[in-house]
């Protein structure tokens, strides 16, 4: 009863819908952005990697901080100088997983077996916001343990 419920439930249905951390509440970056400005963002929130957003709205890919130590590692020592050298853009990866509002629960669970987040876009391709794993195993724990009664 529970796997076909989860299976058929979309982003849409409104128990779901609150997972979602909506677009003004998420830390991002824009493309054009130095290194070091991505990287005060990712230490001052705590994350890992945040969304890549274009002056519209438009997700254009994921930083994170291992991008950005990679893109300053030299032969002898970290190059910390070159954080002004590059832009987000220079150095972000665009492959990324992405969510309609309209897919399901189960397409989620599967993305984020490798994902940290999902980051949710409209049918424009605007960024509507992130679905976090945490988010999606705390769900999945209440349906599955503490429904039953």
């Amino acid at each position: 009863m529970i796997r076909e419920t989860l299976k058929s439930s979309t982003f849409s249905d409104e128990k779901i819908k609150n997972l979602i951390i909506p677009t003004e509440k998420v830390a991002h970056v824009q493309q054009n952005n130095s290194l070091e400005h991505a990287l005060l963002v990712l230490v001052k929130s705590g994350y890992t990697a945040i969304p890549v957003l274009d002056k519209e709205s438009k997700l254009n890919g994921v930083i994170s901080k291992a991008l950005i130590l990679d893109s300053i590692l030299g032969l002898e020592r970290i190059e910390l100088d070159r954080l002004h050298s590059f832009k987000v853009a220079d150095v972000m990866n665009s492959k990324l997983a992405t969510m309609k509002m309209t897919e399901t629960f189960a397409k989620a669970l599967a993305l984020s077996i490798n994902n940290p987040f999902i980051c949710m876009i409209d049918a424009d391709g605007a960024f509507k916001g992130i679905l976090t794993r945490s988010s999606l195993l705390v769900y999945l724990n209440q349906e599955l343990f503490q429904k039953k009664k």
